[in-house]
């Protein structure tokens, strides 16, 4: 705990040659003030370096890029695998895990150890990976790098240390998974087909053992030639030479058949009896045609073979469809007897797999399932039922349902908003699903200490907000929300959006939400606003449509002031600033050189609608074309329910609405802002050079623009959209912000370079806005409602606000905008406002308790608005102390003291990079402020003194989306879009990191391996020797002898001896180690009866070669030896 007192009485002011950004103790501005009266800010501060740090925690969505999957039928968990290296395992709600390898190769391929709690993957690069799933935290226990062969197909037999390897050359290798070393015993390709041979068969696409007998390895190459080796003799049984390449193969559980699918669209049974030619040829999809030929069709890449006691065996393949019939979605076809049932399928199949009852291959398989891994999508469907239903994912594998483009973090929300939200969203859940339970329930998961509700809200390309319950690290979608529904649909002769170039005209830029108020805010992409209110009754309602103008005609020219390094600002004059707003005369009206003028770009619905329970539009506002030009995007946004005050600004300036009274009170373009006390020297000129400068840089086709990471693209980011006339691209690999090095340019240069900077002229944006009880002005005695202004030049402007108090007044009277109060400075655009109070406590901003304006009247409880409000002397011991205000911008952050205006503190946060995302979050009972700079860097500082506590390098920024996407919130906790499906949770609090093996959920559960049926005498004595297989006898080091050394590497895990030592503790945890103790204790057991058992033989033929020794010795004289 740090104690820390700054005396504030005799402050001295900066010296004419400082620099505006230094921090000195006068005002921000450098000009001269009275000294304050004698006191002392005494704040303990309690949060210190400790108590931070920065860790993953969960992933939630669907796997980008999906490559692979697996299934454990006996613990029911699934893996996927994608193409960045990552892997997802998931069980039952709650039990979601996200590893990635340190490599980042594509996963090829994915194998479970069935009810082992143990992963086999292999990756593009050659190696397979043995992972350890008996901790929360999976880790690698084992690698092998193959060096001159490439990994084509893997196969491991059930209760099996044995993995079967195939690779591009055609070789088959054997891999022990308990050492993971390579077995000298190797099936080259040469010996595996006939000396005949002249080609050779291609790839290794399949590997399987007999159902009927384990000693007799099916090997399938992709040029259509199939062995089935018999392992014990090295000697091919049979070879079959098809003319059409192989795709898959699948057995019949007795081990007498087995079907392939092949690239022309066919199924191919084989008996083993003749194996010259299949037993049946079938083209499922191949029609004949009018000339007796079958269409052509597509390859089919999978199938499945699976019997059933009690009907017809499914068949069960993706693929196959005709080449005719263009436009076809992707299918699975389910073949049940006669009947077949194609489901079409909304992206590309990557791969399925179907759900059996049992893990042994020889048994009846009984199919209920069938897993499904799409492009975009999981899906599952229900064998059993005739119709085929989908069981409902109890996963978020739908965020990316359209593209993210913006998110909101709320931690610590009012407990009760969850249950309603839920109860309003699960009226429009779809219906059709199965009845049954989800069959992936593996894993064990329980809540924890984790209690507080946390609620993530995303924004998308179409328009549409989802909210999402985040509580205790899982996800799951409470309520959709469609705003485009409030907009008539785009008509192909209208085109307003169209000629603004957006392919989304209804995508999301930013939300605003109050929780306790229930009023939610959205900001569209065609310069829109939308404020909801929340009803739990449905409503005829009319929204009411507000269209404001808001162009800057001359536009400004930024240059450094003659008294640039100490500009002195002058209290602002009483005049009023002078309001643009205009409405349009007609909704078509256009300049009379045919530009289109006034009007917006959407058409709100005029007619009146009946809505559901839920977020109602109450308000739209819409920016209008100025002389043929669109309007600038909205860069700002702040809401108040306590003030009926919505305020927002662009490039062009400032805009502040009563939603109450459904009026414009303010329209300002930020030159106007200053009044007096601009600081900038400005030159006007040609109102038509360059009008869109900024709007070069919008964000286009955000349902394509993941495609291309370096696309420009508009974001609520000040720092990444507001561009110099130059034109300079968005390029994050030189990490610095354009208006921050316009800014700091202008600062560098010398006073007499005015001319130089009209080359570097920069419209200055509002980039923040937040309302709060603050001082306007210096003299101020007591707090008044505020409107504190951020703008992209590092300036910050207070506007007071007078506001009625009564209820009826607060409906009739206008609210009445003061002149620009306070001017403070910084480096870089501003990011961030937060008030707290002289014992360092955050001031949350004053709110009205949500009231149901649809709710039946009371006649006896009138509905009145009920405030609540946090002033800064409600805390102290004296009136009108003041209160800290903290500012954070791309560079710095300052802490002022209001109303005098001094700054106590001030740090410089980086010099070579700039800050994305500032907020100030509360965590262990105490604020910090905490940032995320786009060199990847996460810091979080203290309050108010602003002492670095935490800097880590964690993410460099490879991609807008992440810079888009980044929000803190309280609790220590943070989010991001790691990919364009996925939402990575982090933590950056010590305490959560300790408890994280806690909060997870446990991957492995101790559950006995079902017995294998009882086969019967008959069968067993016909049914061959399988069960007399020993590998050890053919592929132990004894018999087979090393591998080559210079054929794999192997590479020891990190997660052997660390990963029990972090396994999950509590029942569970111990049961695994018992069991795990017990299995070792009966091997070593077993080891030494064999070992006892040697000895005894080995005494045994001692003493009878002594008893004969003794016998021919017996009779023999001395001198006979």
């Amino acid at each position: 705990m740090k104690k820390f007192r700054k005396v504030l009485d005799g402050l001295t002011t900066s010296s004419p040659g400082g620099t505006i950004g230094s921090p000195s103790c006068g005002s921000a501005a450098g000009t001269p003030t009275a000294a304050p009266t004698p006191k002392e800010i005494d704040v303990q501060e309690t949060l210190v370096s400790e108590n931070f740090q920065l860790c993953k925690t969960v992933r939630h969505g669907f796997p980008y890029q999906p490559t692979a999957l697996a299934f454990d039928p006996v613990q029911k968990i699934l893996a996927i695998g994608s193409r960045s290296g990552g892997v997802r395992i998931l069980g039952r709600p709650g039990v979601d895990c996200y590893c990635q390898h340190e490599s980042g190769a594509a996963v090829l391929q994915l194998q479970f150890l069935i009810n082992e709690g143990a992963l086999v993957t292999a990756c593009a690069d050659d190696t397979l990976h043995l992972w350890n799933l008996r901790q929360r935290r999976p880790a690698v226990l084992h690698s092998l790098k193959f060096n001159r062969e490439r990994i084509t197909f893997c196969h491991l037999p059930f209760q099996s240390k044995w993995l079967y390897v195939g690779t591009e050359r055609g070789n088959t290798h054997i891999v022990n998974i308990e050492s993971f070393i390579l077995s000298g015993y190797v099936i080259m390709w040469n010996k595996a087909i006939e000396l005949s041979t002249k080609t050779h068969p291609g790839p290794v696409v399949h590997l399987s053992d007999s159902p009927k007998d384990e000693g007799k390895l099916l090997i399938g190459f992709e040029g259509g030639t199939i062995v089935q080796w018999d392992l014990r003799a090295k000697k091919a049984d049979f070879r079959i030479y098809y003319d059409e390449a192989i795709h898959s193969v699948s057995w019949h559980h007795e081990g007498k058949q087995f079907m392939c699918s092949h690239s022309d669209g066919s199924l191919t049974l084989w008996n083993l009896r003749n194996t010259t030619k299949p037993f049946q040829v079938t083209f499922p999809h191949g029609k004949i045609q009018k000339d007796g030929r079958k269409e052509s069709c597509k390859p089919i890449l999978k199938v499945e073979y699976k019997t059933s006691r009690s009907s017809e065996p499914f068949v069960i393949f993706s693929g196959g469809l005709s080449y005719d019939k263009a436009g076809r979605r992707p299918a699975l076809t389910i073949m049940h007897g006669k009947a077949i049932t194609v489901l079409e399928m909304d992206h590309p199949i990557v791969e399925f797999m179907v759900l059996c009852e049992t893990p042994y291959n020889n048994e009846v398989q009984e199919p209920y399932a069938v897993v499904v891994l799409l492009e975009k999508d999981l899906i599952v469907v229900d064998l059993t039922q005739s119709n085929y239903p989908v069981f409902e994912n109890p996963y978020p594998m739908d965020i990316h349902e359209s593209p993210v483009t913006c998110t909101a973090y709320f931690a610590d929300c009012p407990p009760d908003i969850i249950p309603i939200l839920y109860s309003i969203g699960a009226k429009h859940k779809k219906t059709g699903y199965s009845q049954k339970e989800w069959p992936v329930g593996g894993g064990t998961w329980t809540l924890g200490s984790h209690t507080y509700s946390e609620i993530i809200i995303t924004g998308h390309a179409d328009g549409s907000i989802k909210f999402w319950d985040a509580s205790a690290f899982t996800l799951q979608m409470l309520y959709k929300l469609k705003t485009s529904k409030v907009f008539e649909k785009p008509k192909p002769g209208d085109g307003r959006a169209a000629e603004m170039g957006e392919d989304d005209p209804f995508a999301v830029q930013m939300v605003s939400w109050c929780p306790h108020s229930r009023i939610f805010c959205v900001v569209g992409i065609s310069a829109h606003i939308i404020l909801y209110r929340f009803s739990k009754y449905e409503a005829n309602t009319q929204t009411v449509s507000l269209e404001v103008r808001l162009q800057c005609e001359p536009e400004d020219i930024i240059t450094p002031s003659e008294n640039e390094n100490n500009p002195c600002f002058s209290e602002p004059t009483s005049h009023s600033p002078q309001t643009h707003y205009q409405h349009p005369v007609s909704p078509g009206s256009r300049t009379p050189d045919g530009a289109k003028d006034s009007v917006p770009s959407l058409k709100v619905k005029e007619k009146m609608v009946r809505v559901p329970p839920g977020y109602q539009s109450d308000l739209v506002i819409q920016l209008l074309w100025v002389d043929g030009e669109p309007p600038q995007q909205i860069t700002s946004l702040d809401i108040n329910s306590a003030y009926g005050l919505l305020a927002f600004g662009n490039c062009n300036g400032l805009a502040v609405v009563d939603y109450l009274q459904k009026t414009v009170i303010l329209c300002i373009s930020t030159l106007d802002l200053y009044g007096a006390t601009d600081p900038y020297q400005r030159l006007t000129r040609s109102p038509r050079r360059n009008r869109q400068s900024t709007s070069e840089h919008c964000m286009r086709g955000l349902s394509n623009f993941y495609s291309d990471s370096k696309k420009r693209i508009r974001t609520s980011y000040q720092s990444l959209t507001e561009l110099t006339d130059n034109q300079q691209s968005i390029d994050m690999e030189r990490s610095k912000s354009p208006t921050s090095e316009s800014r700091e340019n202008s600062f560098s240069r010398s006073r007499s370079s005015s001319v130089s900077s009209i080359d570097r002229d920069t419209k200055e944006a509002i980039t923040t806005l937040q309302f709060g009880e603050s001082y306007g002005r210096k003299h101020d005695a007591l707090p008044t409602p505020c409107l504190w202004v951020g703008t992209s030049l590092g300036v910050v402007i207070l506007i007071p606000l007078s506001i009625p108090t009564d209820h009826e007044e607060r409906m009739e009277d206008p609210v009445t905008v003061g002149p620009s109060g306070a001017v403070l400075m910084l480096k870089g655009s501003v990011l961030r406002f937060a008030f707290l109070d002289c014992n360092g406590a955050l001031i949350q901003s004053p709110y009205e308790v949500w009231r149901d304006l649809n709710a039946p009247e009371d006649p006896d409880r009138p509905r009145r608005r009920k405030l609540v409000h946090f002033s800064p002397s409600s805390s102290q011991d004296a009136f009108g102390e003041g209160h800290l205000a903290v500012v954070c911008s791309e560079r710095q952050a300052k802490v002022f003291l209001m109303p005098s205006q001094s700054c106590l503190f001030v740090h410089n946060i980086t010099e070579s990079s700039f800050v994305l995302r500032a907020d100030v979050v509360s965590l262990c009972n105490s604020v910090c402020l905490a940032c995320f700079c786009a060199n990847g860097h996460v810091m979080t500082l203290s309050l108010p003194s602003l002492r670095p506590l935490m800097d880590v390098n964690y993410l460099p920024l490879t991609d807008m989306r992440i810079a888009r996407t980044f929000c803190f919130t309280n609790e220590g906790q943070a989010l991001y879009l790691s990919s364009p499906t996925e939402i990575q949770r982090i933590t950056y609090s010590q305490e959560m990191c300790d408890n994280l093996q806690e909060m997870l959920g446990e991957l492995f559960t101790p559950i006995e391996t079902p017995e294998a049926q009882n086969r019967g005498f008959l069968k067993g004595f016909f049914g061959g020797n399988a069960h007399t297989f020993d590998r050890e006898e053919l592929f132990g080091e004894a018999a087979a002898g090393k591998a080559s050394r210079s054929l794999a590497q192997h590479i020891p895990g990190q997660g052997g001896v660390e990963g029990m030592k972090v396994a999950a503790s509590g029942v569970v945890g111990d049961l695994a180690r018992a069991r795990i103790a017990l299995d070792e204790r009966g091997q070593r057991l077993g080891e030494l009866e064999e070992r006892t058992a040697l000895m005894m033989t080995s005494a045994e033929t001692f003493s009878k070669h002594a008893h004969e020794l003794m016998l021919k010795c017996k009779d023999k004289k001395w001198y006979q030896f």
